[in-house]
């Protein structure tokens, strides 16, 4: 548990470097630009990125030790960095922000390399869960994570705003590269046991997506689970697009900062709920009930022009995330083998990812150049005004109100499906299919007769029900 505690440490670190640079990005390049459209394509370049490199980032955790991975995309990401601040230097900001020009697209593309590298992190802590956590602690241990997460957001809300309003881009940047350093040096001097993964011969390539959808389609409804994930980022790619510029409208950059760093709390709440409480016996009905809950969140938080209110409706949305983040992780890591694990949460990331990207880019230049003119005009005024009310940004307002709805008919039809009866009923009934090799008891060395088959017993069948092991028993 120290060893994974140091691990989750670590990637805080990272992901705070790569959050605080990513949303400084953001935050910098519409305050000098003025344009949504402008920060919805970054925003979705990302999410793309992610979405493409999700499935190779998930073979490649599965066919090296977790630390080197840690210590590979930490190095991949310094390197991005530097050469970010390199180009920064080089060239004029007034280069580097126009939209049309080459420099743009090279600038905001180095940052976006280190960022999306940074994701394998995530995949592989996801697995290290399995490695060095016990089953019946694993929504747990995901709480953790959430809270982790909350934490970096917290402080990268805080001193992304703060860096771009005092110390601009330049000292952003200096100050992402400095944490990079920093967690590539300690990633070095931490030790995970685990022996070396053995090659999978059905694994002929790097992206491995037929080694994906085995291993998935093993489990009784769990890519109806994944694609559930995958139409809920679908809406949530407007939220990606457009909940900083309609913050922005609202306050100024620094004071923004601060109200993401507020609102993020949640996240810090929400994790140690879990973390402490756990998810119930069923994560999978817990995370439906949550999601329609953002969906009810998601359509009022912005239906009048009213600060508090919206920060208020952030910080109770950022206090669900991590309960629904947790179930999906705490479900494969029972039902999906330790060794195909990787591949799992990478074609997972993949389908979600792949979501985003496609609302971002379609929502950002609709909002820009149809919907927020339109709402704006005494004709929008007159037919909108009733629901949003007056004030600035109402167009946002009304995209976020629509979207929340279908959040909510997401939630309610998902629990009717009869996947989610299998899937509740497979993960009820599995015993810990995911578990890891057995370690022994002296210093958490592995058992010299370790093998990388699921824990109680042999390979998983598809074909078995269930999923199960073909060879022992259940309670083996």
């Amino acid at each position: 548990m120290r060893t994974f505690l140091q691990v989750l440490v670590n990637t805080m670190v990272a992901n705070v470097t790569t959050s605080f640079l990513w949303f400084a990005l953001t935050f910098w390049v519409y305050l000098e630009t003025k344009n949504v459209m402008a920060t919805g394509i970054v925003g979705g370049a990302y999410m793309l990125l992610v979405a493409v490199f999700s499935i190779v980032f998930g073979t490649f955790v599965d066919r090296h030790r977790k630390r080197s991975v840690f210590i590979f995309s930490s190095a991949v990401t310094a390197v991005a960095f530097v050469a970010a601040l390199a180009v920064y230097l080089w060239q004029p900001e007034q280069a580097l922000l126009d939209f049309g020009g080459p420099w743009f697209w090279v600038f905001c593309g180095v940052i976006l390399l280190g960022a999306v590298v940074e994701q394998m992190r995530n995949i592989a802590l996801s697995t290290t869960v399995t490695l060095l956590v016990p089953v019946e602690r694993h929504a747990n241990a995901n709480g953790m994570v959430g809270t982790v997460q909350g934490l970096a957001f917290l402080v990268t809300s805080v001193f992304s705003g703060l860096a771009i309003g005092f110390l601009g881009m330049g000292g952003t940047l200096v100050i992402a590269v400095g944490l990079t350093v920093v967690s590539l040096v300690h990633i070095l001097f931490v030790q995970i046991p685990e022996e070396a993964p053995k090659v999978d011969p059905d694994a002929s390539s790097t992206m491995d997506v037929r080694g994906s959808i085995r291993a998935i389609r093993a489990v009784p409804g769990l890519f109806v689970l994944l694609f559930f994930a995958m139409f809920n980022n679908l809406i949530g790619g407007v939220y990606m697009a457009l909940m900083d510029p309609y913050g922005l409208e609202l306050m100024s950059v620094q004071l923004w900062g601060i109200a993401l760093a507020v609102a993020s709390t949640g996240f810090l709440i929400g994790g140690a709920v879990v973390a402490s409480r756990g998810l119930g016996r069923n994560p999978i009905r817990t995370m439906l009930l949550l999601v329609i809950g953002m969906g009810a969140l998601g359509a009022v938080f912005t239906i009048r022009d009213w600060w508090p209110l919206y920060v208020v409706g952030i910080w109770v949305y950022m206090a669900l995330i991590p309960a629904v983040e947790a179930a999906e992780q705490t479900v494969i890591q029972k039902v999906v083998p330790f060794e195909r694990q990787g591949r799992v949460f990478g074609f997972a990331s993949a389908m979600e990812a792949s979501a985003a990207p496609i609302t971002a880019f379609l929502i950002a230049p609709i909002a820009q150049y149809a919907i927020i003119p339109f709402v704006q005009s005494a004709q929008g005024q007159q037919t909108w005004g009733w629901l949003v009310g007056d004030g600035r940004a109402r167009g946002i307002a009304l995209i976020f109100f629509f979207a929340g709805l279908a959040t909510i008919a997401l939630g309610l039809i998902a629990f009717t499906t009869r996947a989610y009866r299998r899937l509740s009923a497979s993960y009820a009934a599995d015993p810990a299919g995911g578990e890891p090799p057995t370690q022994g008891t002296d210093a958490g060395e592995l058992a010299p007769d370790a093998t990388p088959l699921t824990a109680r017993g042999g390979l998983v069948d598809p074909s078995a029900p269930g999923g199960r092991a073909e060879h022992g028993t259940p309670d083996a």
